[in-house]
């Protein structure tokens, strides 16, 4: 039976793709013919993006950018505002709701402290230029989710693709997730491969690096999430941290999320030794009153000692949410990510891209 599926969704998909593809293809053609003009700035652009919809780990790798370069730059981060309900340019600010910006923008804001400038804005020309009015020293752009947005061309294109779905193993959408043939890779100067597990046979670098088949002027990274200490969601109703070491298999955590991949977060809280029940949303879920019926009386059920563990992202909404029940805040924490780069043979992220912020031609 799922075979018989399986090829009927091909039959059905595949012409679908087939001609999505083809009219991705036209477009970016013209761009390349200069049928459609690409706008270039006299101060360094760097597009973080991938080809595949959701889950690639493009906040996370945002995140690790500001981190590494803001003490040497006046850094900006630029994004579309995902499922916002706002229209046009929006600057983050401390009163500012994920409603407002996206609940990405919101957690980047927060997570720097209000000290890097974040905005939104659906056409990147006009979010870059009213950046640059508001704060004339801005030297260094981050644009978040922009592979695919042309009308602006960045100094240095970074291009992420997920461990667990390479963009050489997967399709054009709706057959597969990819908004773009894979062929597109060679825009960009970085590819970083996201997401990988902790212990990663040579033999995996060396396929991913076949079947990526990048060009020499292309560098090629390998990343992995390194898991921080939880916090609480709600830190005004928590008067104690638990200490998730000492659960033992009769006590419960629920791995509650609305990302597009849960499994590397799933993944984790497994590893905590307990019973986990999973409670996963879509990407970009906006929790209603009736989710959180759902999750309290999912987590009545639970035994022994039990927790709500959630993601990071997750967090800005849950955080922000008037319907979230108050006898459940004590219980549940998020799970903070960074990014770290593995050993590999292109050498320290951090210098080249330094190397072609200064060295690529604006």
């Amino acid at each position: 039976m799922a075979k018989r599926n399986k090829f009927i969704a091909l039959f059905l998909l595949l012409p679908i793709s087939k001609i999505y593809g083809f009219v991705v293809a036209v477009r970016n053609k013209l761009f390349d013919w200069k049928f459609f003009k690409q706008e270039t700035f006299d101060i360094p652009l760097v597009s973080v993006g991938n080809l595949a919809v959701g889950g690639t780990g493009k906040t996370p790798h945002v995140e690790y950018i500001v981190n590494a370069f803001r003490a040497r730059y006046n850094i900006a981060v630029l994004s579309r505002g995902y499922k916002r309900h706002t229209k046009g340019f929006v600057l983050a600010t401390m009163k500012s709701a994920p409603t407002d910006i996206g609940d990405e923008p919101y957690q980047m804001f927060h997570k720097f402290g209000g000290n890097v400038k974040v905005a939104v804005c659906e056409k990147r020309k006009e979010g870059i230029e009213r950046l640059r009015e508001i704060d004339p020293t801005i030297n260094l752009i981050v644009l978040d989710d922009a592979f695919q947005h042309r009308y602006v061309k960045p100094k240095v294109s970074i291009l992420l693709t997920e461990y667990n779905r390479p963009i050489y193993d997967d399709y054009m959408l709706p057959l597969g997730r990819l908004r773009e043939s894979a062929s597109a890779v060679s825009r960009a100067e970085m590819v970083i491969v996201t997401k990988c597990p902790a212990e990663m046979a040579p033999l995996k670098f060396r396929l991913f690096k076949k079947g990526l088949n990048l060009y020499p002027y292309q560098q090629l990274y390998f990343s992995e999430y390194a898991y921080e200490p939880i916090q609480p969601v709600f830190p005004e109703n928590v008067s104690g941290m638990p200490n998730l070491q000492e659960l033992t298999s009769g006590d419960s955590l629920m791995a509650l999320c609305g990302i597009a991949n849960p499994r590397t977060f799933n993944r984790y809280v497994k590893s905590y030794g307990t019973k986990v029940k999973s409670l996963h949303f879509p990407d970009h879920h906006v929790y209603t009153r009736e989710d959180f019926d759902l999750i309290e009386e999912r987590f009545a059920k639970l035994a022994g000692r039990k927790y709500i563990i959630t993601s990071e992202k997750d967090a800005v909404r849950l955080a922000s949410s008037p319907y979230f029940p108050h006898k459940l805040k004590p219980f549940i924490f998020y799970v903070p990510i960074t990014v770290k780069f593995k050993d590999y043979e292109t050498g320290d992220f951090d210098n080249n891209l330094e190397k072609l912020i200064k060295e690529v031609p604006l």
